[in-house]
C-alpha cells in the first residue's frame, strides 16, 4: 500500500504539526498557495513530492511546478490543480486535461481552505474530488489539516481528511 499525504496552501508556513502528519507518506502532493521554496524542500525530505502552482505562488520553484499535474502514483492516476473549477471535469473537459488524456481517478485542490471529499455523480467521470483543507489559515470552522489517500495496484483504498492534532474530519 502506498500512503499519498496531500497539503495545500501553507502559505510559506510548514508547522512542525504539518510535518509531522505527512511523516508516513510515500508521496506528497502540494496542492498551492505553497508559499516559498524551502516548504517544497522540507517535504521532500519526507517523500516525493508532487507540487502546483497557487494563486499566491510565482516562478520561483523553476519548471517542476506549474499549473496542473498529472501523477500516476502505485498505478492510480491524480490530476492536481489548485483551484476547485479546474478539476472539475464536464462534457466540454476541462482546462487541465488535452483531449484524449486519461481520465484521473482523483482530483485535488485547494485554494478554498475547507476540506472536502466528494464522491459519486458530483465527482464523476473521476472517483473523488479532494480538498485538504488548509495548512496554514483555515476557514469554515475547520482546523489545519491534511489529507490521505491510501491507495495500491491502481485502485484507491481509503481517502480520509484530518487534522493536524490526528483527528480524522472527514473519509470516504
Amino acid at each position: 500500500m502506498t500512503v499519498i499525504g496531500i497539503i495545500s496552501d501553507t502559505h510559506g508556513q510548514l508547522s512542525e504539526a504539518a510535518y509531522a502528519a505527512l511523516a508516513d507518506s510515500d508521496h506528497i502532493i502540494h496542492a498551492g498557495d505553497i508559499g516559498n521554496p524551502s516548504i517544497l524542500r522540507e517535504l521532500e525530505t519526507l517523500a516525493p513530492v508532487t507540487a502546483v502552482l497557487g494563486n499566491n505562488d510565482f516562478d520561483e520553484y523553476g519548471q517542476a511546478v506549474s499549473r496542473f499535474a498529472h501523477p500516476v502514483i502505485d498505478g492510480v492516476r491524480f490530476l492536481v490543480a489548485h483551484y476547485p473549477r479546474d478539476v472539475k471535469i464536464n462534457f466540454a473537459g476541462s482546462g487541465a486535461l488535452a483531449p484524449g488524456d486519461p481520465i484521473p481517478q482523483v482530483c485535488v485542490h485547494g485554494h478554498t481552505h475547507v476540506p472536502e471529499i466528494v464522491t459519486g455523480p458530483e465527482a464523476r467521470p473521476a472517483s473523488y474530488i479532494v480538498c485538504p483543507g488548509a495548512a496554514f489559515r483555515p476557514r469554515g470552522g475547520f482546523p489545519r489539516c491534511i489529507a490521505k489517500v491510501d491507495v495500491s495496484d491502481g485502485r484507491v483504498n481509503s481517502v480520509r481528511v484530518g487534522a493536524l492534532t490526528g483527528e480524522v474530519l472527514l473519509e470516504a
